[in-house]
This record gives C-alpha cells, structure tokens and sequence, in this order.
C-alpha cells in the first residue's frame, strides 16, 4: 500500500460535515469531474452513483453527476442503496468506478463519499492520488459531442436483493424464524427486509421511514436498544440492526441481549467450520474483545489484530488469504460471499448457523465468554498528541494497576475530533475507574 500523504482522502473515503469544505455542492461538483477526468483518460468512462436516505445526498447526486457528465463520463444512477450492493453493482455492470454517497453511521448533519473499484474493492492509492490531483486544477468541460450520459438503472435493488439471497447456503431457509429488521431509516430499508421475507422468514420492520433526516436517529446498530426492545415485544427468535449505509450489522437475541461484531464473528466461525471451509483465520482490530482472542485460540483458529477500520482488516485478510474479518461495531467480511463488509449477508450467515445448528444466537455465543470492556470518548482539538508525557505516564499507571490481567488503548477516531480511551480486564469495576482516571488526565491536557 502506497505511504503518500493524501489531502482529502481518509481510510474510509471523505466525510465532513454539510456546507464545510470539503463537504459542499460545488466541491462534489469539482470531485465529480476530478473522477471523470481520471476515467474517461482510460475509455469514454462509466461510473455508478448510489447514496444513502439522508437529505443532503440529493443535491450531491446532482453534482457529482453533473461533474462526470462535464468530464466525458456515463453516469448511472442507483438511488437510494446500501454501500455493499453499489459495490456489488460496480463489479457486475462492468463500470470503472462505483460511488457511494454517505456517511454510513453518523447523523444526516454529516455526508461524505467513499469509491469501489472495477472488482468491487476499495480504490487504490494510485487513483485516488490522481484524482486529489485534478482537484487542484480548475474544471474543463469536454466538447459538445464527447460529453457523458446520465441514465437510471431501475432495477438496482432488485438486482442487490437477489445476489443477497445467492449467498445462503442451498437446501435452507428462515421458515419458522421470527426476525425484527431495524434499518436506520437508511439505505437498507427498501432491500432488507425483502432478502429475508423471501427466504421464508416472518419479518417485523422497523427504521424503515426514511425522511432525509431521521437516518441513524435512535435507530439501527448505533442505538441497538430500540431493537432490543421490539424484540422482546414481539417475542422474536432474533433482531437485525443494521446501520445507515448497510455495511455493519449488530444483532439482539431472543432474550433481549445485545450481540456486538465480536461475537458475531465467532458465530459465523462456527459455519465455516461446520461447513468444513477453511477460512485460513479470523482478523480483528485492536478494539476486539481478548475474549474471543482467547476463543479463537482454543479452537486452534489462527487470529490477527489490526488498526480500526475495515480497510486494514481487508488489508489483513487478503495477505494472509483468510476469508474471514471484522470490527466490534458490525463490520464483518465474508470474503467468500463478497469483495466488501455487507450486514445482510453477515446476518444471513448468523441465521445459517441458527438454522444449521438448531440453535439459537443465544446459544451459539455462549461459547465466547466477552472480557469486561469500558470505552470513553474524550472530545480534543484538533492535532491532539496522545503521545504527550503525561498521557503517556497515566497509561503506564493504568497498565501497572491492571496486573497484566487486561488492556489499555487509547487512539484518535479518524472521523471525528475525539479519543476513545479503552480499557479491558476481569474486573469491571477496576476497568471502570481506571477508564475514567485515563479520560480525566487526556481531557486536562487536551484544555492545557
């Protein structure tokens, strides 16, 4: 991977909040003939636009569009879907490029952009350093007759709904499972539902009343609780959360408990290995419970760590040949089924091993014992050095008060001006105060 320093781009593509640089009509305007620009170089260029429910994606749509147009590209248009299928789309409609407008889990305040290649991956460095390039050059409209068209592909979802269903084992099916469906009033609420209807299931929906500003609000699998809820209402065999843009997935079982990405990915370890697929190993981040560490080793699966970010966990996968990898907060790749992190075929692969094994999520992840875990986020300015000496000291004190019997963490979020400071052990007490004794000393040196 290329170490260039990049202006715009971020692991995970570019977010920001709406009307600030570079999230504005007029920059989108500029970014979208910066990409056809780079496109259209190769061939006359074709490039996919999706996005997800949130309001301000009309007007970037819009300028984005009118950016390829200028630049020679052909534009097709997806509406409203989740970021995995427009990655799915881009590799089956032969397109160089697939964009997707979102900014997955944050609030309707917030949008941004991120890119699939050709394959369905992440862009490359390359690329996307050629396309900071143009960004720094004035816009150049191509002659009357060399412009790109603009179509809408009016099958998208369906298109999405069916290689879902394509994923989920031959000779099984969800009837007799009662499944509670949030989708965050985001990208999954028209495509979901459906994939799991139609393999049999009986399926509640809720967060499926999207109105430009409601995504993520109170909802999907940044607020699992409101699921948790309906699922014990309804008395439902599992409940499935999705987050805006569709690509993570958290799911509540039948007795009302949260199951975060670390347990899920021990659960669908298991249908690997009753399938007898041999998935190399499992990669993780730093922010993945030691918990399933330690089950992964008594299952004699080979298990890895990496930066948070499910670029670095792609990254991971595809060096060792692994097929399977993902973060705490639900995103999980499947790299057997998919080139990216998809929640529904990561929840599908959940229900496969409820349905293989006769069990229920409760059951299946009982075998997993989750190590206590308090994470902190301590707002800081920008340019926060966590490798202050003071900082420094107070994790030395914390790890010495932990006895080698836990971990201490502490990184800078990469979308927002915050340090989330993590601490795990056997003492949830202990863990706690110590949690707040570190967040307290990183607060005061971000005010000194």
């Amino acid at each position: 991977m290329s170490n260039n320093k990049k202006k715009y781009f971020g692991t995970d593509g570019i977010r920001g909040k709406v009307g600030q640089q570079p999230i504005s009509a007029d920059w989108f305007l500029k970014l979208g003939w910066a990409v056809g620009t780079v496109f259209a170089k190769q061939r006359h260029g074709k490039v996919l636009i999706g996005k997800d429910t949130r309001i301000s994606g009309y007007m970037f749509e819009s300028a984005l569009e009118a950016g390829l147009v200028a630049a020679g590209t052909d534009v097709h248009l997806l509406g409203p879907m989740p970021t995995p299928g427009i990655a799915y789309l881009t590799k089956t409609l032969q397109a160089d490029a697939g964009i997707v407008i979102s900014a997955s889990h944050n609030s309707y305040t917030d949008n941004g952009v991120k890119f699939f290649s050709p394959n369905g991956s992440k862009l490359s460095d390359e690329i996307e350093s050629q396309i900071e390039q143009y960004l720094e050059q004035d816009i150049t409209t191509v002659a009357p007759a060399k412009l790109g068209k603009a179509v809408r592909v009016t099958d998208a979802q369906g298109r999405y709904i069916e290689f879902c269903k394509s994923t989920f084992p031959n000779g099984l099916n969800l009837k007799g499972l009662k499944i509670v469906v949030d989708c965050a009033n985001g990208a999954s609420y028209n495509t979901a539902p459906n994939v799991f209807q139609e393999l049999g299931a009986e399926v509640i929906t809720i967060g499926a009343q999207p109105d430009g500003l409601n995504i993520n609000l109170e909802c999907g699998a940044t607020s699992p609780q409101t699921l948790a809820s309906r699922v014990l209402q309804e008395r439902a065999d599992i409940g499935i959360a999705l987050d805006g843009d569709g690509d993570r997935v958290i799911c509540v079982d039948h007795t009302g408990e949260v199951v975060d990405g670390d347990e899920i990915l021990y659960v669908i370890s298991r249908w690997y290995a009753q399938h007898n697929i041999d998935m190399g190993g499992v990669a993780g981040t730093v922010m993945s419970n030691f918990g399933l560490e330690l089950a992964f080793k008594q299952l004699n699966i080979p298990f890895c760590r990496t930066r948070v970010g499910d670029r670095y966990v792609m990254e991971a996968l595809r060096e060792r040949n692994w097929l399977l990898g993902g973060e705490s907060s639900g995103h999980i790749i499947c790299l057997d089924a998919h080139s990216t992190g998809d929640g529904i075929i990561a929840a599908l692969r959940v229900l496969a091993t409820m349905v293989t094994f006769g069990q229920t999520l409760f059951e299946l992840r009982q075998q997993m014992q989750k190590h206590p875990q308090v994470l902190i986020n301590v707002p800081v300015p920008n340019g926060f050095a966590i490798d202050a000496p003071h900082v420094q000291a107070a994790i030395k004190q914390v790890e010495s008060d932990l006895q080698k019997q836990g971990r201490v963490l502490l990184r800078l979020s990469g979308t927002e001006p915050l340090v989330r400071v993590m601490v795990e052990g056997l003492d949830r007490i202990l863990i706690k105060r110590l949690a707040e004794q570190l967040a307290k000393v990183v607060g005061e040196e971000s005010h000194a």
